[in-house]
């Protein structure tokens, strides 16, 4: 890896989906790689289905707060506001010239999204805006989930499409950049056990939400249907809480849940108490982090004013070679030869 880049959206409560699937991996490789490990706050991106334009400001800088709490250590990577470096939009504009309309139309994320709010042209532009994001800094590995492997297959094709009709083969102006799925990454299940952890879906534990809150969402969440009673052995197989204990347990605890649960040796407010222990000893040093930043909100501010001025600066590189490239009046007095 030269460069990594990544984001993350301000669309909600930093939840521990976002923490196990991507943002803890973030902190691995800005350990190896340090300022080129690039992350944002795609504020831009929120704005594709509807918002409360008051409450983006406040949810942009707790998202950041999250992240540095979390882990990512903005002396070491660097971490910026989408919105605060406009070369984004401006490259985005110039790939949505070159993209074709049913490159976007069949995007999966588009249909599924366009089937719950109501269809803007940002939300089919979203996957350019995200190519836009990645190869304006150059970046050659992009973490992902797995749902976002077909948008990183576009910037491929975008990257690939601007170099055939814009550079020459022994000089392309953007990589290929690739897709690095994190295979130690664990895919949350939603407190309903339907499906993934999503804001969208409303059935998240968030990283900074109060002990108190989430053990009452853990407490009422469902278990085995088949277990009816205390005296009813339980399948863990098929039980959410199980799945999050081999996320936060000691393996000690979750052989001992495994056993006991299928011989109905400890009930599932027993279990669910457990399970509380270790989601809380993953998420106190966190929140204590998230607590001293709150008292300290110039260090979030700081953190994003230096990672955008970082960013910047590559940004505007970038956009040097990509106007001259497409045949854009440079910005001098003189009248072009």
């Amino acid at each position: 890896m030269k460069r990594v880049f990544s984001g993350i959206q301000p669309t909600g409560e930093i939840h521990i989906g976002n923490y196990l699937g991507a943002i803890r991996n973030w902190v691995k490789i800005g350990e190896q790689i340090g300022k080129e490990a690039i992350f944002c706050i795609v504020d831009y991106h929120a704005i594709t289905i509807p918002h409360e334009a008051k409450q983006l400001p406040q949810l942009t800088f707790d998202a950041a707060l999250a992240n540095m709490a979390a882990g990512l250590d903005p002396n070491k990577i660097t971490l910026f506001a989408q919105s605060h470096v406009r070369e984004h939009v401006e490259l985005g504009w110039v790939f949505t010239t070159q993209t074709p309309l049913g490159d976007l139309e069949r995007m999966t994320q588009f249909k599924d999204k366009s089937e719950q709010h109501s269809i803007l042209a940002g939300l089919l532009m979203y996957p350019v805006l995200q190519a836009a994001d990645i190869l304006l800094y150059k970046a050659d590995t992009v973490p992902v989930g797995e749902d976002q492997i077909q948008h990183i297959e576009l910037t491929r094709e975008i990257a690939r499409r601007f170099n055939y009709r814009f550079a020459s083969e022994s000089q392309p102006i953007f990589p290929e950049p690739k897709a690095s799925i994190d295979k130690n990454a664990a895919r949350v299940l939603g407190l309903d056990g339907a499906g993934k952890m999503s804001k969208s879906k409303g059935n998240t534990i968030g990283v900074l939400e109060p002990q108190e809150t989430i053990w009452q969402n853990i407490r009422v969440a469902p278990t085995d249907p088949a277990r009816v009673r205390r005296t009813d052995p339980g399948n863990p197989d098929v039980c959410v809480m199980f799945a999050y204990h081999k996320l936060f347990s000691s393996l000690e605890n979750i052989e001992m849940v495994n056993t006991e649960c299928r011989r109905a040796g400890i009930g599932c407010v027993d279990c669910k108490k457990l399970l509380m222990q270790g989601i809380w000893q993953e998420l106190e040093p966190i929140q204590a982090k998230a607590a001293y930043l709150q008292d300290h909100p110039n260090e979030v501010t700081d953190a994003l004013v230096s990672g955008a001025d970082y960013c910047r600066g590559i940004a505007q590189d970038t956009m040097l070679e990509v106007r001259e490239a497409i045949g854009l009046l440079p910005l001098e007095s003189r009248r072009p030869s």
